[in-house]
């Protein structure tokens, strides 16, 4: 068997070393060229490691095995891989031939360019239905995509030394966001019809997987293998009342908020009035407009038997 080892920033070799005692396995260090160059591929890091080599690991097809040894790891635990030693044991029984893998789905994020976005240096609105919008570009991702404050949480995190972002990084940024970011109109269209109004909004979310930053479960009802993505719009609320509700939305108790909508959808568009930075996964892709949709069974992954 023949296995790459994609390994994040950091010093990780220690957990790649056990990797190599546990099985007979020939490895190679860094992604594989093509599918005839390895059996296996091993991804050791955090959401953003993931996140960095998705679209490859898509095309050729390969089996994967994530690691949770990064700052985030969010898509790890959504496959019940918690700890190293998860991983190491679903490596064990994969190499002695189990049976443990499974086919999930992915998001994926579409940049929009409008056909006519500036006009003598004013903007134009854009219809939906517009239909010679060009698509530009087309980024997968593993838990969850959006924009608005936690985008600007994320953004301020990324800056932070890998071990405090390690140990609540994401929750360190809040205070300073929460003070200082003001809600703007957003519009979510979904693909079964359901637009809502553009409605000044803290945040919206499209998930693949129940959790990012590190445990918040902003998407609690999101799996991995349903062909839906999981949409969370936090409308716009006072700052005190936004305190109360952060904590919540690590047990998922958010979406009983009057100011939170949540639904379920194939397909989804998010726009809004200037262009605002989309992240995914932790990581910058793009600024809106933008369309999500799920690319269903796109990554096999190796999960505990």
């Amino acid at each position: 068997m023949r296995a790459a080892a994609i390994v994040g920033p950091g010093k990780l070799s220690k957990y790649l070393d056990e990797f190599q005692r546990a099985g007979k396995a020939k490895w190679n260090e860094g992604p594989p060229a093509s599918s005839n160059d390895a059996d296996v591929a091993v991804i050791f890091g955090g959401d953003g490691t993931v996140h960095r080599h998705l679209a490859q690991l898509v095309t050729l097809g390969l089996p994967v095995l994530v690691v949770p040894c990064g700052s985030g790891n969010d898509f790890a635990r959504a496959l019940k891989l918690r700890r190293v030693r998860d991983s190491l044991a679903a490596w064990r029984q994969y190499v002695a031939g189990g049976k443990n893998v499974r086919a999930i789905d992915l998001g994926l994020i579409r940049e929009i360019v409008p056909a006519e976005t500036m006009m003598g240096g004013t903007p134009v609105q854009v219809s939906k239905s517009n239909a010679s919008d060009k698509s530009v570009r087309s980024t997968h991702f593993c838990c969850v995509a959006g924009a608005g404050l936690d985008a600007e949480i994320n953004r301020r995190a990324n800056d932070l030394p890998k071990w405090i972002r390690s140990h609540g990084g994401y929750a360190l940024c809040v205070p300073r966001e929460f003070l200082r970011f003001v809600p703007f109109p957003m519009k979510v269209s979904l693909g079964d019809g359901n637009v809502a109004s553009a409605k000044p909004t803290i945040l919206a979310a499209f998930a693949n997987a129940p959790a990012y930053g590190g445990g918040m479960k902003i998407a609690p009802d999101a799996q991995l293998d349903d062909g839906k993505l999981d949409i969370c719009v936090v409308r716009a609320m006072d700052t005190l009342k936004l305190f109360c509700l952060f904590p919540t939305v690590y047990f998922g108790r958010h979406l009983g908020f009057c100011e939170v909508e949540y639904a379920q959808a194939e397909t989804a568009r998010l726009e809004t009035e200037l262009p605002l930075n989309v992240y995914a996964d932790g990581e910058y892709v793009c600024q809106t407009p933008v369309e999500f949709s799920v690319a269903r069974n796109a990554l096999k992954v190796i999960v505990p038997a």
